[in-house]
């Protein structure tokens, strides 16, 4: 609803309002930039968690396997660590299974 100013308290109070009506724009901007930093710590955070859980997933993965490779065929060979490294969490879920079945590292890597 518009405000019926006269002349003078247009003069008096123009510059007033004007200031008032920058300041709350001023004060929207900085709410809205502080909301959006806040939003991008959490999705940050949220992804930084993700990622942690992926990575110890795989690291768990890559662990145990090793261990079974190593009580079924002894001490692993520098290539096979290497190439165990290289694997995805899908090859070495795979790998898992492979192990129980197969007669060498060399099989299984292979």
């Amino acid at each position: 609803m518009p405000i019926d100013l006269d002349i003078r308290e247009h003069e008096v109070l123009g510059p007033i309002i004007i200031e008032a009506e920058q300041k709350g724009r001023e004060v929207g901007r900085q709410e809205g930039r502080q909301e959006g930093r806040q939003e991008g710590w959490q999705e940050g955070r949220q992804e930084g968690r993700q990622e942690g859980r992926q990575e110890g997933r795989y690291e768990g993965e890559l662990t145990i396997l090793r261990r079974q490779i190593e009580k079924r065929f002894g001490a692993l060979p520098a290539w096979a660590v290497k190439r165990l490294a290289a694997l995805s969490a899908r090859e070495l879920e795979d790998l898992s299974e492979r192990v129980l079945d197969t007669q060498s590292v060399e099989e299984l890597l292979s």
